[in-house]
């Protein structure tokens, strides 16, 4: 069997996620806000492409029942409910509601890997419950693949660790797994920062950026190591937890 890493959407093909179990991580910071969003009772979490499309559909899905989310370079888009920081997703803003959002990295990367055989959003927040995921996938012979949101097209350190993390305990489980060079050199990042996040955040350029633009407290709350036991899943163009049953 396979575990693959992709450091960037724009470094995979189709192929390379077709028929697989995929995990799309977005450290900082929709796969966190996703994850605490559901985790407080959202409906559904519906990523789209731009910030005209969430205006549109939640004109048509009816205002009241749809809470918009987004932004752009960090900042929430003007109009917006939210924007993307995990504070906002309180269970008193989201519950029953459905979530529209686009973000600059991790909406897009979620919209990148149709054809998967199925796909989860995780980070370090729902760690445990994306790793069950993803080790029930390989028992049942099912390759997986794990896609990093990355920053603008590149290359993210706080995402790649993550992966890292991922593969070193489904590698330590499943020692037969075959990985490429990416989760290699992921396994390497996370050796070097492992769970001490707020070293890793301090040294990631979007960590950096994120705290001189004010959002430290977005930092501590994408640190919460399994903070949240929800297993979002993309379905039917829309984002919704399952069973915790099934992440086992």
């Amino acid at each position: 069997m396979r575990a693959d890493v992709f450091f960037a959407p724009s470094l995979m093909n189709p192929a390379d996620v077709n028929s697989r179990v995929v995990a799309v991580v977005d450290v900082l910071r929709a796969s966190t806000s996703i994850a605490v969003a559901l985790a407080n009772g959202a409906r559904a979490v519906i990523p789209l492409a731009s910030s005209e499309e969430v205006a549109n559909r939640g004109k048509s899905l009816g205002r009241s029942a749809v809470r918009l989310a987004g932004e752009r370079k960090s900042q929430p888009i003007p109009g917006f409910d939210f924007g993307n920081s995990p504070a906002e997703f309180t269970r008193e803003a989201v519950e029953g509601k459905t979530v529209l959002m686009s973000t600059t990295n991790g909406t897009a990367a979620i919209l990148s890997v149709q054809g998967a055989k199925d796909i989860i959003v995780a980070s370090y927040v729902n760690f445990s419950a994306a790793l069950g995921m993803l080790r029930t996938a390989l028992r049942a012979g099912t390759d997986v693949a794990i896609v990093c949101a990355g920053q603008d097209r590149q290359f993210s350190l706080e995402d790649a660790a993550c992966a890292g993390l991922f593969l070193q305990h489904i590698t330590a489980k499943h020692t037969k797994t075959e990985v490429n060079d990416a989760a290699q050199a992921a396994m390497v990042l996370n050796k070097k920062y492992g769970t001490n996040l707020k070293r890793l955040f301090k040294a990631s350029s979007h960590g950096q950026t994120l705290a001189a633009a004010g959002f430290e407290a977005d930092l501590a709350a994408c640190a919460e190591l399994n903070a949240y036991g929800v297993l979002p899943v993309y379905q039917d163009r829309q984002i919704t937890k399952v069973a915790a049953e099934r992440s086992r």
